[in-house]
């Protein structure tokens, strides 16, 4: 189950690392992601948030 942000979509991205004699190495990078208690439709939820997310206050956390 990949771990995907419900309220930006941010999921997994991948790139390409290189060293210093130009191998290429495939890598990949994992947003923060946390599962909180918010209110969807007005009743809390359980759902998968990013960091950026959660910080910024685009969630309603219950009392």
């Amino acid at each position: 189950m990949s771990k995907i942000c419900e309220i930006c979509g941010k999921s997994k991205q991948f790139g390409v690392r290189q060293t210093f004699s130009k191998r290429r190495i495939n890598r990949s990078w994992s947003p923060n992601i946390r599962k909180v208690r918010a209110l969807v439709d007005g009743s809390p939820k359980r759902i998968n948030v990013c960091s950026k997310c959660l910080k910024s206050g685009r969630v309603e956390r219950p009392m």
